[in-house]
């Protein structure tokens, strides 16, 4: 069963900020994702977020299993998205 995925406004303004082809990508694995969210996503240690690799990029995101609800929090390079958390 698909679940729904959400872009949060950060998300979706660092999507924009983003090369047209790696954004087309971004949304396309996520979208390949929302089928079977827990094939291709690793849990972040110390949070309750989940990871999506996309070549250089890593998307970090909420996962609700009870709604079926992938709520996209954020989206940066790899350098700089792990600083955060």
């Amino acid at each position: 069963m698909k679940y729904t995925v959400r872009w949060t406004e950060t998300s979706l303004c660092q999507l924009k900020k983003l090369d047209k082809v790696t954004a087309e990508r971004i949304t396309a694995k996520v979208e390949v994702m929302s089928e079977m969210p827990f094939r291709f996503v690793k849990l972040l240690k110390g949070f309750d977020l989940y990871v999506l690799r996309v070549g250089d990029y890593r998307i970090i995101m909420s996962i609700e299993q009870e709604k079926m609800v992938i709520f996209v929090l954020e989206g940066e390079h790899r350098r700089s998205i792990y600083r955060k958390y």
